[in-house]
């Protein structure tokens, strides 16, 4: 009688770059936490965990030049790996999914998440989010779907995820919510998606060299500091008023700045929801759109920077950059 082959491992890949998750207080009459290494994954029962450190910083310190070799690493990882997990600051997490939306192409699930709590504290809910990361990434629902962020047993899209409170435990939302969740029951993980998949473009830059800026709109606000950022930028992201809307002082400068060649593109500084140019005063949406500036959709204005900087880093030109943020799939 012929016996079966033993079942083979799941291999997950744990890619590590600091943050909160990864930190430590500094000692005695030390000033603060900071990352010290790895956090470390629990054993799990059937899996080999192969971990890669990059790099160990605190997120704000996360520059686009780390999100690319970010990508790399994980594309180079996904060969040999069922699942990706990478562990991040919360700061900037959301900066970093995105990115990897956009640069990553690999079906291997690619999971991010972190911590609210450093190592130190009784509260540290790194080994529940580092087990509900990995319980998402190797499971075969997850395949396909492009980098996701997984936190608080939430489950969540990277172009929508934001951070939406400085403290709490469960400090990521994002309208319309998440797309699915993980539960850990007697001891299995079990994952549940409230959203099918969808296909997403994959941009392949050879460096993040460009440098976009971002100017926040408030009431009152006649334009100070938009020339001197378009001076030192390639193209700017403004995070306007409701659904992308300005004073009306801003409407020459935007036209204007259409001369420089240099993108602008109008985003939103409220929570959730796309920018819909339809006003027709001055500064209105429409005759912004009018102007040549460029409605960012659905994505937040901090996101808009990195899909603009990647698409001026491959040397597009304003109109394929316009086609680009106008497609459904950002």
């Amino acid at each position: 009688m012929s016996q079966s082959a033993p079942a083979r491992s799941q291999r997950l890949t744990a890619i590590h770059t600091g943050g909160t998750i990864a930190s430590r207080p500094q000692g005695e009459g030390g000033q603060g936490v900071t990352p010290q290494g790895a956090p470390g994954l629990p054993e799990l029962s059937g899996v080999e965990v192969r971990d890669l450190t990059p790099f160990t910083l605190p997120s704000p310190h996360i520059k686009p030049r780390h999100m690319l070799e970010l990508a790399r690493l994980i594309e180079e990882a996904a060969p040999r790996s069922d699942g990706i997990v990478v562990t991040h600051g919360t700061d900037t997490l959301e900066e970093t999914a995105y990115a990897l939306h956009l640069l990553v192409d690999t079906p291997v699930p690619v999971v991010l998440t972190g911590s609210m709590r450093h190592q130190a504290e009784a509260s540290w809910d790194g080994p529940g989010n580092l087990l509900d990361a990995a319980g998402v990434a190797l499971d075969p629902q997850t395949r396909g779907r492009g980098p996701l962020v997984v936190f608080g047993g939430d489950i969540f899209d990277a172009r929508t995820v934001t951070k939406v409170h400085s403290t709490a435990v469960d400090a990521f939302g994002g309208y319309p919510g998440p797309i699915g969740r993980i539960d850990r029951l007697e001891g299995h993980s079990h994952v549940r998606y409230f959203a099918r998949p969808e296909e997403r473009p994959v941009y392949r830059p050879a460096a993040l060299s460009a440098r976009v800026e971002i100017l926040y709109a408030y009431a009152g606000w006649a334009g100070e500091g938009f020339a001197e950022a378009l001076a030192r930028a390639d193209g700017l992201v403004i995070a306007a008023l409701g659904a992308g809307n300005l004073p009306a002082e801003l409407l020459p400068l935007v036209a204007g700045a259409q001369g420089s060649g240099k993108p602008i593109v109008i985003a939103t500084r409220t929570d959730a929801g796309a920018v819909i140019p339809a006003y027709g005063y001055a500064g209105g949406g429409a005759t912004l759109q009018a102007a040549g500036a460029i409605p960012a959709s659905f994505l937040n204005a901090h996101k808009a920077r990195i899909l603009l900087l990647v698409l001026l880093s491959l040397g597009w030109s304003r109109g394929q950059i316009a086609d680009a943020f106008s497609a459904g799939s950002l």
